[in-house]
C-alpha cells in the first residue's frame, strides 16, 4: 500500500483527503498488523476444539448431535444473517474516521488563524459533529453485536436445558449414568464451542474489512515507469535546454489567474501525461523516457518553498553529493552564508517541519540554493517571488541571471518585471 501511494499520480492526491490516507495507513494497517491475527487464530483454536468434542462424543454420545446438527443449522443462519449488516457498519465506522483526522489535521495547521478570528467554538463544535457521525455506525455495529451474542447464549441455554430435561425423564436403565453425565459435559462444551465459533468468525470478518480497504488503496494505477532500460537518455542530458512543444493547448508564462500557467510545469515533469501531442527536450519525447531520468534532470523553485524537518545540509544537499565547500559557496550567493555562519551548529543547524523556523524569503533562498547545486540545465521557476518581499526579489533575479546564464529558464509569473529579461513572453488568455 504504502509503495501504490508514493507512486500514486498527483491527480490522487488533489482528489483524496489527507484524513482518508492516514486512516489507511494507521487505523486499518494496525488492525492488520496487531489484531487480525489474533482473530484468526482465535478461530482456528475454535474450530480445532470443536473438531476434538465431535471426535470424543461420537464414541460415547452420539445421539447427542440429533440436537447438535439442527443447533448448528441455526447457529449458521444467525451468522448469514448478521454478516451482511455488521460488514456495512464496520464499513461505514471507519469511513466516518477520516473526515476526524482530516478536520484536525486541519485545526492544528490553521490553529492561528482560528484563534485570530475567534472561531475555536465553530471548530470544536465541527469536530463534535464529526465525532457523532462516527459514532452512529460503530454504536449500532456494537449493537448487533450484542444481538448476535444475546441469540447465541439464549440458544446454548436453552439446548443445554431440554438435553437436562430429556436425560433426566429418562426411563431407569436406559442410559448408562456415567455416559449420561459425560454427555451433558460435553453437550454444554459443544453448544458454547459452536457460539464461540461463530463469534469469532464474524469478528475475524468484520476485521477483514481493514485488509479490504488496504487492498483497495494498493491497487490505485501508479505514474508512468521510473526507468525505462533501453531508452534511458545521454548521461550529460539535456546539455542544451532546447524545449519544443507541439500540439498543445495549454501552455502560458504570463496569464490571469487560471489561464492554465501551471499546466507547463506539470506538463514538463509528467505531473500529468498529455493526451496528445508531444514535448521534447533537446530532441527527446520526455514521454518515453523514465520519470526518474526526466525528473532529476530538472530543476524547479516553486511558490511555496518546500523544507523538511532536519538540518540545513539535509535540506539543500538531501543526498549528500556535494562537499561542505561546495554548499558554502552556494550559500554566500544566496546570500545565506553569514546567516548560517552565526549559528554555533553551521551546516547543522536546525529545520523543524516544514521551515516554520526560517523566514518565507529564507526558505525561498534555500529552495534557490538547491537549484544551484543541482545545476541542470533547465530550470523552472513556478511563481518563485510571489511570497517574497522586493528585496529577496531582487536577490533572487540578481542570483539567476549571474549563475543559470547559460541555462534555459522557464518562468512563470504575475509579475511583469520579473519575465521582463527573458528573451520570449508567452502571454496566455483563456486557453489561447
Amino acid at each position: 500500500m504504502l509503495h501504490a501511494i508514493l507512486h500514486a499520480p498527483m491527480s490522487f492526491f488533489d482528489s483524496t483527503p489527507s484524513g482518508r490516507i492516514l486512516n489507511r495507513a494507521s487505523m486499518d494497517q494496525s488492525v492488520l498488523d496487531l489484531e487480525l491475527a489474533g482473530k484468526l487464530g482465535w478461530c482456528a483454536f475454535s474450530i480445532i476444539q470443536i473438531l476434538g468434542t465431535i471426535v470424543v462424543m461420537s464414541q460415547v454420545a452420539w445421539p447427542v448431535f440429533a440436537i447438535f446438527i439442527p443447533v448448528t443449522a441455526i447457529c449458521i443462519w444467525y451468522q448469514q444473517y448478521y454478516l451482511p449488516t455488521a460488514r456495512e457498519l464496520a464499513r461505514l465506522s471507519e469511513i466516518q474516521k477520516a473526515p476526524i483526522l482530516h478536520h484536525f489535521a486541519e485545526s492544528l495547521s490553521g490553529a492561528v488563524t482560528i484563534r485570530a478570528f475567534g472561531q475555536k467554538d465553530r471548530f470544536s463544535n465541527t469536530n463534535l459533529s464529526l465525532i457523532d457521525n462516527h459514532s452512529r455506525p460503530w454504536f449500532h455495529n456494537i449493537s448487533a453485536v450484542e444481538w448476535l451474542s444475546f441469540r447465541l447464549n439464549l440458544l446454548s441455554n436453552f439446548v443445554f436445558a431440554f438435553s437436562l430435561i430429556v436425560l433426566v425423564n429418562l426411563p431407569e436403565g436406559f442410559l448408562n449414568p456415567s455416559i449420561a453425565g459425560l454427555a451433558v459435559t460435553y453437550g454444554l462444551n459443544l453448544n458454547s464451542q459452536l457460539a464461540t465459533i461463530i463469534w469469532n468468525i464474524c469478528n475475524a470478518e468484520n476485521k477483514m474489512i481493514s485488509v479490504e480497504r488496504i487492498m483497495q488503496y494498493s491497487r490505485i494505477p501508479g505514474e508512468a515507469p521510473i526507468i525505462i532500460e533501453g531508452r534511458r537518455p545521454p548521461t550529460n542530458w539535456p546539455h542544451v535546454g532546447t524545449i519544443c512543444f507541439r500540439n498543445l493547448e495549454k501552455v502560458g508564462v504570463v496569464g490571469r489567474t487560471g489561464s492554465g500557467k501551471s499546466t507547463l510545469i506539470q506538463a514538463l515533469f509528467r505531473i500529468v501525461e498529455p493526451r496528445e501531442g508531444t514535448i521534447e527536450i533537446d530532441d527527446v519525447d520526455i514521454c518515453k523516457i523514465g520519470l526518474h531520468d526526466l525528473r532529476s534532470r530538472l530543476s524547479i523553485i516553486p511558490q511555496d518553498p518546500i523544507m523538511f524537518e532536519g538540518t540545513v545540509r539535509g535540506n539543500l544537499d538531501p543526498l549528500e553529493e556535494y562537499s561542505d565547500s561546495r554548499v558554502w559557496e552556494v550559500l554566500d550567493k544566496c546570500q545565506l552564508g553569514d546567516l548560517i555562519r552565526q549559528s554555533s551548529k553551521k551546516l547543522d543547524s536546525t529545520v523543524i517541519e516544514n521551515g516554520e523556523n526560517w523566514s518565507v524569503g529564507q526558505r525561498q533562498l534555500f529552495c534557490l540554493g538547491r537549484a544551484m547545486l543541482k545545476r541542470s540545465n533547465i530550470l523552472v521557476l513556478d511563481e518563485a517571488t510571489a511570497s517574497v518581499d522586493t528585496a529577496t526579489d531582487g536577490i533572487i533575479q540578481e542570483t539567476l541571471r549571474e549563475e543559470f546564464k547559460d541555462c534555459t529558464i522557464l518562468t512563470i509569473a504575475h509579475r511583469i518585471h520579473t519575465v521582463v529579461d527573458s528573451d520570449l513572453i508567452l502571454v496566455l488568455s483563456e486557453g489561447n
